[in-house]
């Protein structure tokens, strides 16, 4: 039995020692106070050790709140004028970080992750990190907080709830974050899975690991990226990114965007009447998928008439999938979740509750999903180091 009067005491408590926590630590510790850090796995930042693809992509100059999702992306505004990705680039270099712009605003180490997630342990080293050690309850103690764990009690003035979303469930991910905001009164966001493959039988019968370019609108919304043919439906880029969307009343996927499909088959028909639908289609997209669009017909393009070249382009640039044939790739291989500690009753200027003073929140816990392109880690630095400052 832990005795109160034997409890250990700190000024600020993490729980989550991942993207959001570390920085959130790395910040407090800069002030001053007493930090722990608690984490439920066997060592800090896992997810950002695998991120893009172990290289980790940790900022992007496009972080705009037109880049993040929720019920309230405009949440995002105050963070990300107060961290900006240039913010970042500075602490990289400071860190000695080496790193390179893979594509236009899109920034990676130019070694491996470890390099940022060392930088991150460094700024947090003056806090003790616990792992392996799971959070079981956290009450309100008067005007501090009591942290009961599976290695004892702990007490603390503030907490900052740091415990990301529940994807990737293979790095040891929990739903604590949402458990805790809940005991305090907090709403808590349907959670489903985003940047992820979608599952749907619009494909089916098209060439597995195929992969071209494709322009997806979701309502208003327009991606234009490489998009990838699955054995169960759809993935890449395109498709991680639709999904971090507001996808419910389906999508619309056009593979020959910038092009008029009808008329380069008219136009085909009167000037190469002789070559086949899939030959005239593979200067726009792999012949496979061509093949796919085509049915694998050989017959000369002079033998079609208008109303069946129409139904080609139309199965070319206007493959409308419906939101009952949307399946979402489970969460253990999502990036992200949508949803989570509703925003309504967070403070966007210091990531402290509304509802109980004390109790932050930073991350990707909270009701916030950034696209693809490394916006979801610019949202854990941006959100930790503002909890890290106020707490």
């Amino acid at each position: 039995m832990v005795y109160y009067w034997h409890m250990k005491k700190y000024d600020v408590i993490i729980i989550g020692a991942g993207a959001a926590g570390l920085a959130a630590a790395g910040i407090a510790v800069k002030r001053g106070r007493n930090v722990a850090i608690i984490d439920s796995g066997a060592s800090p930042a896992r997810k950002v050790a695998v991120s893009g693809g172990g290289r980790c992509n940790f900022t992007n100059l496009a972080a705009g709140r037109d880049r993040y999702f929720g019920e309230n992306p405009d949440f995002v505004r105050g963070a990300l004028s107060r961290v900006t990705p240039h913010d970042i680039l500075q602490w990289a270099t400071a860190h000695n970080i080496e790193y390179v712009e893979k594509a236009p605003g899109q920034y990676f180490c130019a070694t491996t992750a470890k390099a940022v997630v060392d930088a991150l342990c460094r700024d947090a080293n003056a806090a003790q990190l616990m792992t392996n050690t799971v959070v079981q309850n956290v009450r309100a103690d008067g005007d501090n907080f009591t942290v009961q764990t599976s290695s004892g009690d702990y007490q603390a003035h503030s907490i900052i709830v740091a415990t990301g979303g529940i994807s990737f469930e293979t790095l040891g991910v929990s739903d604590a974050g949402y458990k805790i905001a809940k005991s305090f009164g907090h709403k808590i966001v349907p959670v489903r899975p985003a940047l992820c493959a979608i599952a749907t039988h619009a494909f089916d019968g098209a060439p597995v690991g195929a992969a071209v370019l494709a322009e997806i609108t979701i309502g208003r919304d327009i991606i234009r990226d490489s998009m990838l043919i699955t054995h169960f439906g759809i993935g890449g880029p395109a498709i991680y990114r639709a999904t971090v969307r507001n996808i419910d009343t389906g999508i619309k996927i056009n593979m020959m965007p910038g092009a008029d499909a009808y008329e380069i088959l008219r136009a085909a028909r009167t000037s190469s009447g002789r070559k086949s639908v899939h030959n005239v289609l593979s200067a726009y997209m792999p012949t496979r998928i061509a093949r796919w669009i085509t049915n694998d017909s050989d017959k000369n393009i002079a033998d079609y008439n208008d109303a069946s070249l129409k139904q080609i382009a139309e199965r070319i640039q206007n493959i409308a999938i419906a939101a009952t044939d949307i399946k979402l790739h489970g969460m253990q291989s999502a990036e992200v979740v949508r949803g989570g500690v509703s925003t309504a009753d967070v403070s966007s200027k210091t990531m402290e509750s509304k509802l109980r003073p004390g109790l932050f929140f930073a991350g990707e816990v909270l009701d916030i999903a950034g696209d693809l392109g490394g916006f979801n880690l610019h949202w854990a630095w941006a959100s930790g180091r503002i909890a890290g400052e106020n707490a």
